[in-house]
């Protein structure tokens, strides 16, 4: 493996999470970090990895995401061209055990390695002054401390955990040692934190690798010995690096926040100012987002009357009307729309369980879902049929599959495929279609230079997808 360049702090994306309180935007099947929430035109994933793409500055970035994202990940970094290490959770043992596999990861290119941990859903509203902050950070992380960058406050937050500051830091302009890390308080304790000059906890983290190393072998070994199990277990597949779900699993979940940030006595702050938050919740989406001069942030095909200081958020061709409401949030999808005031927003992870005890399957799953190869959208569904919308990305393949409970009817309306069915194999214009009998051994590719589209019906006595045999599979589904 190539040395690191000794210079260059080293990006790592953690881009784990799910994002509940962002519902019904934000599901299971393609959480908050993918989703353009802020930016029409990017997801905040994508905003976050070009954030890091300055080859002065950085090297080259790793990526940490669960299995199920993986696809996702790689789309989104071709589409904003740009490379990166794709390592991959089998499942989810939170941000500890992640920042030590992102930290072994990079300690065997360079010990010394200096390492920035990044969130995937955070809004930064000034790059080049995150950019300067990195930078003057990574003079205290060479140094020997583990550094973090505090943001200082706009106001009393209670969505945030806060920082203590204490004596200056010999060496480093501007830091301070962490005299205490303090959870996240009520109002009151909000405002008694910001007179004494406490900073918010922003959760970006640099180090070297071998003082990280370091200190989780002290505080946390058994998270270290089966991050380190799972990362030499590991196994290449396509792209990614999968790491060997056994040993992961054997990681305590915890944050490292609790495993190493409150513990260490090697913990400093470097206070900054630019815009930012975690849009963890739609009043915080509503608090970046450009707003008219009623104070209202919209997003899609919206109108409204005597409405103020309200989100709107409409998905899609679909018309979403507000009257005579203040305060407020509306979301609107295809499958589920949110009503809720912007002071109790934070309480839609809470709604969130409360649909997945009644199994409700829009809790998680949109009506568009995405894979390997693209995506498929439900239309229609019925007692003996459904209707779905596929598009399959150029040079996209399903899987060589089979059905017992139902017939296909595929119509292309754009692009060209070629259809496998049984020993055939023949090509499909727009305007054609072809028919899959129950039973039959089918794949469906797009062999072209642009986005393939068609109509699927689906026609029998069952149509889950659980109805799918698969024999091969590119993806290793």
């Amino acid at each position: 493996m190539a040395q690191a360049h000794p210079e260059l702090i080293h990006p790592v994306i953690l881009c784990g999470g799910s994002g509940t309180r962002l519902w019904p935007a934000s599901r299971e099947s393609m959480p908050k970090q993918f989703t353009p929430l802020v930016n029409a035109d990017a997801s905040t994933f994508q905003e976050t990895a070009r954030r890091v793409v300055d080859p002065t500055v950085f090297g080259r970035p790793t990526i940490i995401s669960n299995g199920d994202a993986r696809f996702i990940v790689a789309e989104q970094l071709l589409q904003a061209r740009i490379a990166a290490d794709i390592v991959l959770e089998p499942s989810r043992r939170d941000s500890a055990a992640a920042v030590a596999v992102a930290t072994l990861h990079a300690a065997r290119r360079d010990p010394q390695a200096v390492v920035l941990i990044l969130a995937a859903d955070h809004v930064i509203g000034d790059t080049a002054a995150f950019v300067t902050a990195a930078k003057a950070a990574a003079v205290g992380a060479r140094a020997g401390r583990i550094m973090t960058l505090g943001i200082e406050p706009t106001g009393p937050a209670t969505a945030y955990g806060y920082i203590r500051r204490g004596s200056s830091l010999d060496g480093v302009p501007g830091a301070f040692a962490v005299e205490r890390f303090v959870e996240k308080p009520d109002r009151d304790g909000a405002e008694r934190l910001i007179a004494e000059g406490a900073l918010w906890n922003s959760g970006y983290f640099l180090f070297r690798a071998d003082v990280m190393l370091a200190e989780l072998e002290a505080q946390v070994p058994e998270i270290l010995s089966a991050t380190r199990a799972a990362l030499d277990a590991a196994k290449t597949d396509l792209d990614f690096l999968r790491l060997d779900d056994a040993a992961f699993a054997r990681a305590p979940k915890t944050s490292i926040d609790y495993a190493v940030m409150e513990r260490t006595t090697r913990a400093g702050v470097l206070p900054v100012s630019f815009p930012w938050s975690d849009v963890g919740t739609w009043d915080a989406v509503w608090e970046v987002l450009p707003r008219d001069a009623a104070g209202n942030a919209v997003r899609g095909r919206v109108e409204t009357i005597d409405t103020t200081g309200s989100l709107i958020h409409s998905e899609g061709e679909l018309l979403t009307t507000v009257v005579g409401l203040d305060d407020v949030v509306v979301v609107a999808t295809p499958d589920a729309v949110l009503v809720t005031s912007k002071a109790r927003s934070g309480q839609v992870k809470d709604l969130v369980t409360q649909l997945r005890e009644k199994a409700h399957p829009e809790a998680d799953a949109h009506r568009r879902m995405y894979r390997p190869w693209g995506w498929y959208q439900r239309i229609d569904i019925g007692e003996r049929f459904q209707v779905k919308r596929i598009m399959v990305t150029p040079g996209g393949r399903l899987s060589l599959q089979k059905h017992y409970h139902r017939a296909e009817h595929w119509v292309v309306v754009k692009g060209t495929a070629e259809v496998t069915v049984d020993d055939k194999v023949v090509l499909v214009h727009e305007n054609e279609a072809v028919y899959l009998p129950i039973g039959s051994m089918h794949r469906l590719t797009n062999p072209g230079k642009i986005a393939l589209e068609l109509i699927e019906v689906q026609v029998g006595s069952y149509t889950g997808e659980d109805d799918i045999i698969r024999v091969e599979d590119i993806y290793g589904r």
